[in-house]
């Protein structure tokens, strides 16, 4: 018998070996302390709006900073009416209060859905870092779907069809990002609707992860609950359109159907968060409930994203790199196949490495594709071209009739970090 107690790992869940920490969470991190070891870097890594939060919803937040009181479990009865308006107004959704869920950020809420559904997951790849992490805490299966770069890397109901007569549980969800991260491409309302023939099939719940809905630069958002109404939950929040990730509020939006599931999830809030922040709460109905102010600041970082998304692509594309072009978000999925013998020279054989070594040599943080459930030999990467100052970028953008004006007198760190990447790969 022990006179006084060990600690060791092995009292640890074995599911945790399953899980590392979040490849984007990561990637922020090893970023800023090269900085802090006043290296040049270049960050292309990390997916966080670099716009500030309207000043009209930080008045809010400030005029509410008195706010103290616990607030229900599903959230504010007034900011779930502003957010029910909001799909009523941006997407013809025809939504209730009753039916909107508040959390704090979406990737709570997207965890407790797999919590409390007894589900496989199914995931196109690639997808976001976190979706498949959270299934592994939680002991569920994740199939993942293979999609193609000749796509769009678009989900196709036939590889979709295929997956769904393959997988033995009745009970399946499947999560769809777009505008996707990592892609930056989106779905048509035509593609929606060939998903939606299968997915109503097979019986598929859907969780739509449109978090960057109102950041979709060449054609207006369209939402799966618009053709597989039944069965589709819509993800939003404040992180990506408003700027306010660290604020940690997210949506959730069910039918009347899935009802059941939401009360499965107010139950599990009740026993972990409780509720959102009061004063986050107030604040967010301001943004929900949209004004003159909010739509020209949506104009302006639509533009500015836009104008970004293709400077970079253009350049990029004009070095051997595949990619689709943007449509949405701040994202791009480079494949720098074109170098794999140049790469397998300096013994570099998967999307990691690759990633080690242009942050090495370049200074440039990119994520590799890997992290985001794409095969390890596949020389693919996330580029989030985010690393400018936003409300400078605001304020200025209108001075400017093109992209490539534009990003040199605005976006200096991205320019030069494309510069970079480029010059380091015409060496090779």
């Amino acid at each position: 018998m022990l006179d006084t107690f060990a600690p060791s790992k092995k009292q640890l869940h074995p599911r945790l070996q399953l899980v590392k920490p979040s490849a984007t969470l990561l990637i922020n991190e090893r970023s800023q302390a090269l900085i802090d070891a006043e290296k040049e870097v270049y960050r292309l890594g990390f997916g966080q709006s670099p716009f500030p939060v309207p000043a009209c919803v930080r008045e809010a937040l400030q005029a509410n900073a008195h706010q103290k009181d616990y607030l229900p479990v599903k959230g504010l009865a007034a900011l779930r009416e502003a957010v029910a308006g909001f799909y009523r107004r941006t997407l013809d959704l025809n939504a209730v209060a009753a039916q909107v869920m508040i959390g704090p950020g979406s990737k709570e809420l997207i965890f407790s859905l797999q919590m409390v559904l007894d589900a496989d997951l199914l995931l196109p790849s690639p997808s976001w870092v976190s979706y498949e992490p959270q299934a592994n805490l939680l002991g569920r299966k994740t199939h993942w779907i293979d999609t193609r770069e000749a796509d769009g890397w678009r989900l196709r109901p036939d590889a979709l069809d295929s997956i769904c007569q393959k997988i033995a549980n009745p009970n399946k969800l499947l999560i769809l990002n777009y505008p996707n991260n990592p892609t930056g491409t989106s779905y048509s309302e035509n593609d929606l609707r060939g998903l939606a023939e299968v997915l109503r099939r097979h019986g598929v719940i859907v969780l739509a992860d449109e978090i960057y809905g109102e950041v979709s630069h060449t054609q207006a958002h369209s939402s799966l609950a618009q053709v597989y109404a039944e069965a589709t939950i819509v993800s939003g929040g404040l992180s990506k359109w408003c700027g306010a990730g660290g604020w940690r509020l997210g949506v959730f939006l069910f039918p009347q159907e899935l009802m059941h599931i939401q009360d499965a999830m107010a139950t599990v809030a009740s026993e972990t968060f409780s509720a959102v922040a009061a004063p986050i709460q107030y604040a967010a109905i301001t943004a929900f409930d949209g004004n003159d102010e909010i739509e020209k600041y949506l104009k302006g970082s639509n533009q500015i994203l836009h104008w970004i998304g293709n400077y970079v692509y253009k350049n990029l594309i004009a070095n051997k790199i595949t990619m689709s072009a943007p449509e949405g978000g701040f994202y791009l999925f480079p494949n720098f196949n074109a170098y794999k013998n140049i790469f397998q020279q300096k013994n570099i054989h998967d999307s990691e490495a690759m990633c080690a070594y242009i942050l090495a040599e370049t200074g440039v943080a990119l994520l590799p594709g890997t992290a985001f459930g794409r095969p390890a030999e596949e020389l693919t990467a996330r580029l989030s071209y985010v690393d400018f100052d936003g409300a400078f970028a605001l304020e200025n953008y209108e001075k400017y009739d093109s992209e490539d004006e534009f990003v040199a007198a605005c976006c200096p760190k991205i320019k030069a970090g494309i510069e970079r990447l480029v010059f380091e790969l015409q060496l090779q």
